[in-house]
């Protein structure tokens, strides 16, 4: 659940930074650093499936980390399928 707050934080403080504030712009170098969380998020899924399956732990959070995790995979897995730079 860590990771995932990690990631959730980052993505929110750049968006932040970015709409609300007006501070960055998506097309600065900064938001290449901010995409290097999303590997976490992942990585959380995963850490959180394992879990679930040797452990046999069913908590709330760990089911959430699943889906944000998951999400993020899917998201990164179709941005780069249908989205071109």
């Amino acid at each position: 659940m860590g990771l995932n707050a990690l990631f959730l934080v980052a993505v929110t403080v750049s968006v932040i930074l970015v709409k609300v504030l007006g501070l960055l712009s998506f097309d600065d170098r900064w938001w290449d650093i901010t995409v290097l969380v999303f590997p976490t998020s992942v990585i959380g899924a995963i850490i959180g499936a394992v879990a679930v399956l040797k452990r046999k732990d069913r908590s709330i959070p760990v089911y959430v980390s699943i889906s944000i995790g998951t999400c993020t995979f899917l998201f990164l897995i179709f941005h780069s399928l249908f989205i071109s730079d």
